[in-house]
């Protein structure tokens, strides 16, 4: 890249909290406002030098859209750049999210707001389902991509940790290639999963709930939905620490929200532990990003033309889409599998479910106007 296209940090700066406060509709939606921005109007890098990023976040963990913001920072300004892309791209997510978990610690268990939250339930499924539909188009390519992602269902099933299991994904997927298990970055994240987990406190002392988002941070694979198979088997299911209603209103307001949607964990950490907890989750959450592309940035060449390195991504994308479909399943028997009147489930969300996920696949509707409807929606027919 040129060096007269270098930006200066305020210049920057702006740019990411512009698309951090508009940044609605996932990962791709921010990574096609980015490269508006950053390739066509300002011209700070050419289109390949930026496809060149957006394969480097594929090839590791943690959020694509924050980790371009942060790529793009350090390319535009060294260190000082690198913090400053995150940190304007996160920081308008993070604020609005935590404004809305105060209201929701008020007033989320109150009747009156019951019915919105309730009307959001079977919209956050289809969002899930329609990321499952676009990674999977993607992600399993292969027979032996299939037999891995199955694999890791029936895991997660048996009740292997969701991070073990998308380990074992990755590595069977080199095995799988015949080739050496050195990618150093699966010594990394695995050792890392591999942290002793937190004790079941409730709740939870600072430190133990700092190392649950710091670990999921280090593994984050595939999708930001992913996210939400290690909040229901950990902070739900094992711990207690989050009930399955709050998780479901964390989903759907980090889906409402703009900016990515790891933005949830400030909404869990702060439901769990008041402020202190928002921050040292979102914090823990996002400091992995930092790093790695601070370490991987100067060897993005390399990594994309390793074998080793595509095998395994391979491997734990398609494990991620697993893991995906097993919180489908999950979150379908609490809002979808209920009885209803005669009914030994409930109609509504059905077709509630149904027609947002025909919206969002085939008609690409996006996906906060479908919040916003199935919270009307809730509301109306609460009303009758």
């Amino acid at each position: 890249m040129n060096n007269t296209a270098r930006s200066g940090l305020v210049p920057l700066a702006l740019l990411f909290l512009k698309l951090g406060v508009i940044g609605f509709g996932g990962p791709a939606a921010h990574i096609a406002m980015m490269e508006d921005e950053v390739v066509k109007r300002r011209q700070w890098m050419t289109r390949q030098e930026f496809l060149d990023l957006v394969g480097a976040t594929n090839l590791i963990p943690g959020p694509n859209s924050t980790e371009m913001a942060i790529h793009i920072g350090y390319i535009q300004g060294g260190l000082a750049g690198l913090i400053i892309g995150g940190v304007c791209f996160i920081g308008p997510a993070v604020i609005i999210t935590g404004i809305i978990a105060w209201f929701y610690s008020q007033y989320g268990t109150l009747p009156e707001v019951a019915p919105f939250f309730s009307g959001i339930q079977p919209i956050i499924i289809a969002v899930i389902i329609q990321a499952v539909w676009q990674l999977g188009k993607k992600a399993l390519k292969k027979g032996l991509l299939w037999a891995i992602a199955t694999l890791v269902i029936v895991l997660v099933f048996l009740g292997v940790n969701e991070m073990v299991a998308l380990l074992l994904g990755g590595i069977s997927g080199i095995i799988a290639q015949g080739l050496r298990l050195n990618f150093f970055l699966l010594g990394l994240t695995g050792g890392i999963s591999l942290v002793k987990n937190p004790g079941a406190d409730n709740p939870p002392h600072l430190a133990q709930l700092g190392l649950f988002f710091l670990k999921v941070g280090s593994i984050l694979f595939g999708s930001g939905y992913v996210l939400v198979a290690f909040l229901q088997s950990e902070l739900v299911n094992k711990y207690s620490w989050l009930t399955q209603q709050e998780l479901l209103d964390a989903i759907a307001i980090g889906q409402f929200t703009p900016g990515p949607v790891l933005s949830t964990a400030t909404f869990i950490g702060y439901q769990i532990l008041g402020l202190p907890g928002a921050m040292i989750s979102t914090i823990a959450i996002f400091f992995p990003s930092f790093i790695f592309v601070l370490l991987l940035n100067p060897l993005i060449p390399k990594i994309r033309q390793s074998k080793r390195a595509s095998a395994f991504l391979d491997a734990v994308n398609a494990s991620a889409v697993a893991l995906m479909v097993a919180v489908i399943i999950n979150l379908s028997h609490k809002a979808l599998l209920q009885p209803m009147g005669i009914f030994p489930v409930n109609i509504t969300a059905i077709f509630m479910t149904v027609l947002a996920t025909i919206l969002l696949i085939k008609y690409k509707v996006n996906s906060s106007w479908l919040i916003i409807g199935g919270a009307l929606a809730g509301f109306l027919l609460e009303s009758l």
